[in-house]
């Protein structure tokens, strides 16, 4: 039975429920890096309650998991005074500086320091976070340490950050401080969604953390994957005694909050110095930016001695890695092919270090950087590496003097190039013919994130497109012992490793399938949403442009993308052969069919009792369509009250119309 026929004492019982539940989930996922369900059973009890507290609004408190959302834009920014000034750190950058902050604070403290707690240093945005009663009541950023801006609506839309704190050992009021950043993969996938829809991407992490903390529009600010680490408590009431600064962290993740697990206590110079070591080894594979390393003094008592200087605390100190970005000169300027057929320019610098790496090439992303930047051949250019793996050029500091030539064929085929609408990108037209296009496609399809072949990389996909072994992702299920071994440097032995890897990479999940597809637009997110909700290849081959945008994420021209890939018949081909070769995914994820499927459903006018987004939900669930305009297509018009010209078309055409309490029975019989 729909949620609006449950009576009230059961709906608040069960409103109860899906809050702790989904709490603890977040939990499990956030803070503790484990999660208990799929992202769909999370969403599936998320909208559970959504409908819930629809249904009852009065049930609806500030921090439901619900609430995250939903606060008007802004006018401006309203200033906050922070209760404990949020200094900066004082900083250096070798092991003897460091080892002369520690002499001077023994100095000071006239004893020795036990203990010090190292922490990598996020390359994000400081911000602070005030609980009364372990509800979240106030965000700020640091400003200049003394006064910040109020930005408790973004702050609530940040799903690493608690709305309620948990546990029993709740304080009465603590002010929580850390970082908000964007996790590199997350940064990398909403620019490349972005680039896809024709929007403007995100610059670096950092910047892009500090610009959606500053959004007017909460709405703005969610749609950012942000996330957050804590690392200190400013204000605290007396309710709660700690000693260490250790034992902070560890309340802090008992209360449900982020605590980065690379957080080690140390009890000598040389034991600090090796985690800076480690850490700083470790660079390159983490999942977000760091510039340094966090000292501080363990204990509180010694900390509280110590005090603080005009502009930062005696008892911390940041160990600041080498500086990422680096200048060198622009030697010419390459355009290579993507999976897509998008021209990349390919900056071409004399080599120059950046974090123990040679950097030599560095992208320019598009014909609209270049312009942006001034690039010209000859230029002095700084580069950073983006996340310390992408480099990337941002600024020019001293001009060039020859244009980069914009090519007008192919680099690779020698076939048409044309400019999208926006004359941003270029691309080739030749999708299939185009050898460059053919190689990272099949690149694309066998790697970890898609169909995840082991021992198929790039330099082998290279070796078995140029001997004409390969030419599509279906002929990977073709190859044998005997194609492989006798290729360079793979004998009999390597080559039945990758047949077996080739065959164990057939059972697969419905998303990965679709994301392996490398359909424009399409990454891993956006293919986990379409399997969650198709089901079926055969549901998602078949489905119509408006289907797909009603799904949430899925704009336009991401699902003009999509459903241009399934209307070409080599690629339809492509789909049947894989399937025919063995590729398959669990059964489960096969359904016969749905109650609605089939049908198109119009909406208008205004509902009482459900809104027009879980009359919309409910009805894909149910495998109907959701159209905006009546036709001789549409199944049903639902009606509501103020209608528009659609009910006068409906009726001309003869169409089914329902009011809403016929409707809330058709779903009613649908779910039985």
């Amino acid at each position: 039975m729909g949620s609006v026929y449950l009576k009230r004492e059961h709906a608040v019982q069960r409103v109860e429920e899906l809050r702790r539940e989904l709490e603890n989930h977040n939990f499990w996922y956030h803070v503790l890096d484990d999660p208990k369900i799929s992202d769909g059973e999370y969403d599936s009890l998320f909208d559970e309650l959504v409908s819930l507290e629809q249904s009852f609004p009065e049930l609806v408190i500030s921090t439901s998991p619900t609430q995250r959302v939903g606060a008007q834009p802004l006018a401006g920014f309203v200033s906050v005074t922070h209760a404990r000034p949020m200094l900066s750190l004082e900083k250096c950058a070798s092991f003897e500086e460091l080892a002369n902050w520690l002499r001077r604070g023994e100095r000071y403290l006239d004893r020795n320091i036990k203990e010090l707690t190292c922490e990598p240093k996020i390359d994000g945005v400081a911000v602070s976070i005030r609980y009364e009663a372990g509800e979240l009541i106030q965000a700020s950023t640091r400003g200049d340490g003394i006064t910040g801006e109020d930005i408790t609506q973004n702050v609530r839309t940040i799903s690493a950050v608690p709305l309620k704190l948990r546990g029993t050992t709740v304080p009465r009021l603590v002010e929580i401080r850390g970082e908000v950043y964007i996790p590199l993969n997350d940064f990398n996938d909403f620019n490349e969604k972005a680039r896809a829809e024709n929007k403007k991407p995100l610059l670096n992490p950092r910047n892009g953390a500090a610009g959606s903390l500053r959004q007017l529009d909460p709405a703005v600010t969610a749609s950012r994957p942000l996330s957050m680490y804590c690392y200190s408590v400013g204000e605290l009431s007396d309710d709660i005694q700690v000693h260490t600064h250790r034992e902070i962290l560890e309340l802090c993740r008992e209360w449900g909050c982020r605590v980065n697990q690379r957080t080690e206590v140390v009890k000598s110079l040389a034991e600090c110095q090796k985690f800076i070591e480690k850490v700083g080894a470790e660079r390159a594979s983490l999942n977000y930016d760091i510039d340094g390393i966090v000292i501080k003094v363990n204990d509180l008592e010694s900390q509280n001695d110590l005090g603080f200087l005009a502009r930062h605390p005696r008892w911390a100190i940041a160990f600041k890695y080498p500086a990422t970005e680096v200048s060198t000169r622009l030697l010419d300027v390459d355009f290579q092919i993507g999976r897509t057929g998008v021209l990349t320019p390919v900056a071409r610098l004399e080599p120059v270090h950046v974090h123990g790496v040679t950097v030599s090439n560095a992208t320019l992303h598009n014909l609209d950087e270049i312009k942006r930047l001034g690039v010209k051949i000859g230029a002095t250019v700084l580069i950073r590496r983006a996340g310390d793996i992408i480099p990337q050029v941002i600024k020019v500091t001293e001009p060039g003097t020859v244009d980069i030539d914009i090519p007008v064929a192919c680099p690779v085929c020698g076939s048409q190039v044309l400019k999208d609408g926006d004359g941003v990108a270029l691309r080739c037209i030749n999708r299939q013919g185009c050898e460059a296009q053919v190689k990272e496609y099949i690149s694309h399809f066998a790697s970890r994130v898609a169909l995840d072949i082991t021992g198929l990389g790039e330099r082998l996909v290279d070796l078995l497109v140029n001997e004409e072994k390969i030419k599509d992702p279906a002929d990977i299920f073709r190859l044998t012992v005997e194609d492989i071994s006798t290729l360079e440097r793979m004998g009999e032995k390597s080559a039945k490793k990758l047949v077996e890897s080739i065959e164990t990479s057939k059972e697969t999940t419905l998303s990965r399938f679709i994301h392996a597809l490398g359909i424009v637009g399409v990454g891993e997110v956006t293919a986990r949403l379409l399997a969650d909700h198709f089901r079926t290849i055969a549901f998602l081959m078949d489905a119509a442009i408006e289907e797909l945008e009603q799904l949430e994420d899925i704009g336009p021209i991401i699902a003009e993308n999509i459903h241009s890939y399934f209307a070409n018949d080599r690629n339809r081909q492509l789909i049947s052969d894989l399937i025919d070769l063995g590729v398959c995914w669990p059964v489960q994820e096969e359904i016969e069919a749905l109650p609605c499927q089939g049908q198109t459903w119009v909406f208008t006018g205004t509902y009482s009792g459900i809104t027009r987004n879980d009359a919309k939900d409910r009805l894909i669930r149910l495998g109907a369509k959701v159209s905006s305009t009546v036709s001789r297509n549409t199944s049903y018009l639902l009606a509501g009250e103020n209608p528009g010209s659609k009910l006068s078309k409906a009726r001309t055409l003869d169409i089914p119309i329902l009011n809403e309490v016929e409707f809330m029975e058709f779903l009613e019989n649908c779910s039985k």
